[in-house]
């Protein structure tokens, strides 16, 4: 399975609250084949999510988790109809959501390497330009994997 692709990607969004985007984030995993329970893959982002904010700034947040559930790595995106409120280091709400499920098994050097470069491409004003903007989800995809290519 490819890590981000087409059918990743959610325009439009009609979630109005974090844990709505964490529950649709975790269905479209399910749906992909990510893993057998969307319950258990939204609970792995619901606790991490209690951990600590995975809000970024200007509009984005990096949802993640790690759990036993998921079977391949993989990035689903939420690119929401109306902002969402989410606890984010500037106190906007959040337009885009990049949700990361990474397999239990996997030693974090991925899984680090991924947020580390999604932190640094929603950090980039071209970038979030080109998400917020898109008029296809392959346009997404595009810019975050040539985001994750570098």
């Amino acid at each position: 399975m490819a890590l981000l692709d087409n059918d990743h990607v959610i325009l439009d969004c009609a979630a109005t609250t974090r844990d709505e985007a964490l529950d649709l984030a975790a269905q479209k995993a399910f749906e992909l084949g990510v893993g057998a329970d969307a319950s258990a893959l939204a609970q792995a982002l619901k606790a991490r999510e209690d951990k600590g904010s995975t809000g970024m700034m200007d509009g984005f947040a990096i949802p993640h988790c790690k759990c036993a559930e998921v079977a391949d790595p993989c990035i689903v995106v939420l690119r929401f109809a109306e902002p969402v409120e989410w606890e984010t280091m500037d106190e906007a709400p959040v337009r885009v959501a990049v949700a990361l499920f990474i397999p239990d098994g996997e030693r974090g050097t991925e899984h680090l390497r991924i947020l580390s470069k999604l932190a640094v491409m929603v950090s980039d004003a071209n970038f979030c330009s080109s998400v917020f903007d898109a008029a296809v989800a392959s346009q997404i995809v595009d810019a975050i994997n040539a985001g994750l290519e570098q």
